[in-house]
C-alpha cells in the first residue's frame, strides 16, 4: 500500500476507543430500553466522575513515565480525615457552610501533600514509582482503618444535609460531579496539548535523558504530576463524601485499577511518552458503561467487574505493543 493511501486510512489508535464506546451504547440500547433514559445516563456519568477526575491526573503521571497505585487508598484516607475534622469542628463552629469549607480545603491540601510525598520519594529518593505507591497504598489504607477504629467514619447528619447538594445538586439538570469532571477534563486536555508542562511530560516519558539534555526540569515536572494527581484525588473526595457521607477501609477500593484502565483504554501509552486526556474521558465512560450494562442485564455478577477491568487493561496493553511493533 502506498504512503498516500495509508494516510487516507482512519487511525484506529485514535478511533478505537470512540468506536468501542459507540458499540457499547448500541449494545446497551439493544439489551435494555431504559439504557438511554435520562436517569440512567446521568447516574452513570455522576458515578464515573470520581474515577474520571482522578484518571485525568493519572494521565499526566503515566505520560511522564510514572505510575500511582495509591490513589484509591489515598482517597479513602483523605475522605476519612475530612469527615473526622468536620465532625470535630461541629461542636465549636456549629453546622454550617464554614465547616464544609474547612473540610474542602483540608481535602485539597491533604491530597496535595500525599501526592507530593509520592512524587518526592520517586524523584528525590530515587525509588521506583511502583514500589513507592505500593507502599503508600498500604499506608493510607491502614491509616483510614485506624482513624475509623476498624469501622466506618460517618459525617454528622446536620452537616450531611448541608453538604448533600454538592453531589445531588447541579445546574440545568446536570449534577455538580459531572460539571466538575467536565471542567477538569477540559483543563487537562488544554494543559496536555497546549502548555509546556504537557509537552515536558511527554518528553520525559519518551526519553528522560534527552529531556534532561533539552533543559527540561525532569524531577520538578515528575513531582508536579504526582502533586496534580493528589490534588485531583482531593477534588474527587470533595464530590464523593456528600454522596454517602461516610468513609471506611473499603472506600476507594480498586479506584487505582479503574483509573489506570481508563487511561490505557483511552490511548495513553503505559510506558510513557504519549498521553491524551480526551481519550481518558472516553476510557472512563467505556468502563462505566460496561458496569452499567452488566447491572441492567444481570449477564455477569457485578462482583466480577474488577476481573473484567483487569482483562481490559491486559488487552489494551497487548494492543498497544502490537501497534508499536507494527
Amino acid at each position: 500500500m502506498s504512503q498516500a493511501a495509508a494516510r487516507r486510512l482512519p487511525d484506529l489508535h485514535v478511533l478505537g476507543p470512540i468506536l468501542a464506546l459507540l458499540a457499547l451504547i448500541a449494545i446497551g440500547i439493544a439489551l435494555n430500553p431504559n439504557f438511554l433514559s435520562y436517569a440512567n445516563i446521568t447516574n452513570v456519568a455522576a458515578r464515573s466522575a470520581f474515577i474520571g477526575i482522578i484518571a485525568v491526573g493519572m494521565t499526566f503521571v503515566i505520560t511522564a513515565g510514572g505510575l500511582d497505585l495509591s490513589v484509591g487508598s489515598m482517597a479513602a484516607f483523605v475522605a476519612g480525615l475530612m469527615i473526622l475534622v468536620m465532625n470535630t469542628l461541629l461542636a465549636s463552629m456549629g453546622p454550617g457552610v464554614a465547616v464544609i469549607g474547612v473540610g474542602v480545603v483540608l481535602a485539597l491540601a491533604s491530597g496535595l501533600v500525599a501526592g507530593a510525598i509520592n512524587g518526592l520519594l520517586v524523584t528525590r529518593a530515587g525509588i521506583e514509582a511502583f514500589i513507592v505507591t505500593l507502599g503508600t497504598m498500604g499506608i493510607y489504607r491502614s491509616l483510614v482503618t485506624w482513624l475509623a477504629d476498624g469501622g466506618t467514619l460517618s459525617l454528622d447528619f446536620a452537616l450531611r444535609e448541608i453538604y448533600r447538594p454538592v453531589y445531588y445538586g447541579g445546574l440545568f439538570g446536570v449534577s455538580w460531579p459531572i460539571i466538575v469532571f467536565a471542567a477538569v477534563a477540559i483543563l487537562g486536555e488544554v494543559a496536555m496539548r497546549h502548555t509546556a508542562f504537557g509537552r515536558h511530560c511527554a518528553a520525559i516519558g519518551s526519553n528522560e535523558t534527552v529531556a534532561r539534555y533539552s533543559t527540561v526540569a525532569v524531577k520538578r515536572v515528575q513531582t508536579l504530576t504526582y502533586v496534580l494527581l493528589g490534588i485531583l484525588v482531593g477534588v474527587a473526595v470533595v464530590m464523593y463524601v456528600p454522596r454517602l457521607g461516610s468513609a471506611s477501609a473499603s472506600t476507594g477500593l480498586l479506584w487505582e485499577l479503574e483509573a489506570i484502565a481508563a487511561v490505557i483504554i483511552g490511548g495513553t501509552v503505559l510506558k510513557g511518552g504519549f498521553g491524551r486526556v480526551w481519550g481518558t474521558v472516553v476510557g472512563v465512560l467505556i468502563l462505566s458503561l460496561i458496569g452499567n450494562i452488566l447491572n441492567l442485564t444481570d449477564m455477569v455478577s457485578p462482583y466480577l467487574n474488577g476481573a473484567i477491568q483487569g482483562v481490559i487493561i491486559i488487552l489494551a496493553v497487548v494492543l498497544q505493543r502490537r501497534g508499536t511493533a507494527g
